[in-house]
């Protein structure tokens, strides 16, 4: 994906629901019934049944392995996204903010619903994996110079004992018995030491907290697609019944 991808998506997000709102200065009778109305209503769904073809290619491996070879799963996803989004816009726009009835207001609700859903939860997921990654290295890093400082120490007379990260009391205790033969440089030592210590505990408490979010967004995922199937049910639904009762657009 490209670097702004967020940045247009979450604009268009936006746009979505400035348009919903719209309801509040501007109501139109006809339009959604109109032969503009009824562009905007094909297209619109048609774009909204586009993101359908991503679940089954993600998740059944000969589809995979055969779509791929024409088309990457990244510009799958992207196709996902952008649909997903264009599509409830150009549905949206359709009503002309008439909602005058149950289905019509549950479909724009759920409509709404998941695109906002989707988009907090791609990117906020997509936000603590990269900071995982991040904190990681720095985890990495820290115990790398502790192991480097605790070297020196030693080599230096000082009897901070090994596994000082889990008994970060005993080491300190120990500041106070090590003999001195260049204390200005054990006292540089030991508190770097101590520092990294520090710095090591609060990046493993990051990580685990970091971890529990990303537990609980691997629910999200699940709630995702079952508040889309909901959607697809409900727009299922009211293509039936704008068919049964007649279909204004194109006449």
């Amino acid at each position: 994906m490209k670097e702004n991808e967020s940045l247009i998506t979450g604009s268009l997000t936006i746009l979505m629901l400035i348009l919903w709102l719209g309801f509040l200065v501007h109501q139109s009778d006809s339009f959604a019934g109109s032969l503009m109305g009824g562009i905007l209503a094909v297209s619109g769904s048609i774009l909204m049944l586009i993101p359908l073809i991503y679940m089954p290619i993600k998740r059944v491996s000969f589809i995979k392995k055969r779509v791929t070879k024409y088309i990457s799963m990244r510009t799958l996803l992207a196709i996902h996204i952008y649909a997903g989004i264009f599509g409830p816009i150009l549905v949206l726009i359709h009503t002309g903010h008439k909602f005058n009835s149950t289905l019509g207001i549950a479909l724009t609700s759920m409509t709404i619903i998941v695109v906002v859903s989707g988009y907090i939860g791609r990117y906020l997921l997509k936000t603590i994996s990269r900071e995982m990654r991040q904190k990681e290295e720095l985890l990495t890093q820290a115990k790398n110079n502790y192991d480097l400082t605790r070297k020196d120490i030693q080599e230096s007379g000082s009897l901070a004992a090994p596994g000082v990260i889990q008994k970060v009391g005993h080491f300190i205790s120990s500041l106070f018995l090590a003999p001195s033969t260049d204390g200005k440089q054990q006292i540089s030592l030991t508190s770097k030491a101590l520092r990294l210590s520090e710095t090591i505990a609060d990046l493993e408490y990051a990580l685990k907290s970091h971890k529990q979010f990303k537990k609980i967004f691997g629910t999200w995922k699940k709630i995702h697609i079952s508040l889309s199937l909901v959607l697809y049910s409900l727009l299922t639904l009211h293509i039936w019944a704008s068919i049964h009762f007649g279909l204004r657009w194109f006449q």
